[in-house]
């Protein structure tokens, strides 16, 4: 009798203590995720509550073109750009640190570490004993490591687009460091390509080799993306391919199956990972068209065919506001048709029905004949898509 007492009491104590770690690892994920939010346009206020901010108005020469004055990283002011490259000059290590990290694109950096952290959630939620009985000690350093293997494959894909896109982006991106000079394409290249043999080398002694392929594979088409001659970017539907498949399947796959392989459990699809598979890869593919609607002036000058540039603002938007909005209605209705239990009803039909109110409040908000607004609607896409990695912990 003892000792089913003290089974029972080991186990209530193993259930406390996985309750605990997966109550602080939503609560990780919910800060990171407000955390992004402030980068992106909200603040807080006095009381810790958060409150849309008001954008402030900074002063921009008349000579300047004010397509610089905002983009989906946040406000950009050209004289701050000119006392950068002044800094660079000069020798700053700081001024070139922060180059090196807008290099980095620092909006496609949240997306990478928030899906990180929702996988990680989700596979210590769904396997049972996980949490309790991991080796933290192994875990944590693999992890970290194969958080950095994740950011400098981004590092790589979107670096190598700046090297390749410089002309245009002196017309659609002029703040980016490669444009605007702050960089030069040789520290643009060594930035590249040290991320482009680090990653794998990383990923190839700390995983299994099913993700190093996958890994590969995902450098490789994010690569012929800008690199001619293949130059995928120039025919749309391969583009939205190419962005749905990296950031919409192979990174929630790929960090998923990661974390069972680290706890010793085999690798299932699960109806929520299926669900989030096809839910990210369907916005990625939205994203990939809504990315050039700021783009559309550079990008006809360089005779790049886009959705935007062919149907215009105003029809690329409505599509893709439909699309989103047709996305949300698939995940409420995944919430109600799938099995009691399958999903949290509440997170999941409920949460997306406000994320999809809240997608068409902005989209009502648009002036397609304003960039300032366009750039602004775009932004408005990546929050709600961090969001959507909230609800996975949850649903």
């Amino acid at each position: 009798l003892g000792t089913s007492k003290d089974r029972c009491g080991k186990h209530r104590r193993t259930i406390r203590t996985e309750r605990k770690m997966k109550h602080t690892l939503v609560t990780t994920l919910v800060v990171a995720a407000v955390s992004a939010f402030h980068v992106e346009g909200f603040a807080s206020s006095n009381r810790g509550q958060a409150k849309l901010a008001i954008p402030r108005q900074r002063s921009v020469p008349m000579n300047h073109a004010p397509v610089l004055s905002m983009s989906v990283e946040g406000d950009f002011n050209p004289d701050a750009i000119s006392r950068a490259k002044e800094e660079i000059e000069s020798g700053s290590i700081k001024a070139r640190l922060r180059a090196l990290y807008k290099f980095t694109r620092p909006h496609t950096i949240r997306g990478t570490i928030l899906g990180s952290i929702a996988g990680t959630t989700r596979a210590l939620i769904d396997t049972p004993g996980a949490i309790s009985n991991a080796n933290w000690g192994i875990m944590l350093p693999r992890a970290v490591a194969g958080m950095i293997a994740l950011l400098l494959g981004n590092a790589f894909i979107v670096g190598i687009n700046q090297i390749y896109d410089k002309e245009i982006d002196e017309l659609n991106k002029p703040f980016l460091p490669v444009a605007s000079g702050e960089m030069s394409k040789r520290a643009a290249w060594v930035a590249v390509v040290a991320s482009g043999v680090l990653g794998p080398i990383v990923v190839y002694n700390l995983f299994p080799r099913l993700l190093f392929k996958l890994y590969a594979f995902g450098l490789f088409i994010g690569g012929i993306y800008s690199v001619p001659p293949i130059r995928t970017k120039k025919n749309p539907l391969l583009a939205g391919l190419t962005i749905a498949t990296v950031r919409g399947f192979l990174l929630n796959f790929g960090v998923y199956y990661a974390v069972k392989d680290a706890v010793g459990a085999a690798f299932a699809w699960s109806p929520k990972v299926s669900f989030v598979a096809r839910f990210m890869t369907a916005y990625a593919t939205v994203i990939a068209v809504t990315k050039d609607l700021p783009d559309i002036e550079g990008d006809k000058a360089n005779q790049i065919e886009t959705f935007a540039t062919k149907a215009g603002v105003k029809r690329v938007a409505q599509g893709a506001s439909l699309c989103l909005f047709a996305n949300y209605v698939h995940a409420i209705l995944t919430g109600l048709l799938s099995a009691p239990g399958t999903f949290n009803p509440v997170p999941m039909i409920g949460g997306h029905a406000a994320l999809a109110t809240m997608l068409v409040l902005r989209f009502r908000q648009l002036d397609p004949d304003s960039m300032s607004s366009v750039k602004k609607f775009y932004k408005h896409v990546w929050d709600l898509f961090y969001l959507e990695y909230g609800l996975y912990t949850l649903i």
